[in-house]
């Protein structure tokens, strides 16, 4: 039995949410920079999450944060992504 789209993009925007609350100075430091590890959905299903902090090429100097949380058990997945801007 495969993990919902609807359970995958939830986590997805949680995870994401979670990865934009690092500090600027923090998330600068780490970019380009990338990492994926197995969690669980709440149905208990296995699945992999993938994390990316990218340098964006619109606006300089920004960092597009992805994250992707993919079924270990089926070729499904979901993704979210933000753009984060430096701060004035």
């Amino acid at each position: 039995m495969a993990v919902s789209d609807d359970e995958l993009s939830a986590m997805a925007i949680e995870e994401l949410d979670i990865a934009c609350a690092l500090p600027w100075p923090d998330m600068r430091s780490v970019t380009p920079w990338g990492d994926s590890f197995t969690g669980f959905a709440p149905s208990g299903r296995e699945v992999e999450i993938e994390r990316r902090y990218l340098w964006a090429h619109d606006p300089e100097g920004a960092i597009a944060v992805e994250v992707e949380v993919r079924d270990m058990g089926a070729p499904t997945g979901a993704e979210a992504k933000a753009l984060i801007t430096p701060p004035r």
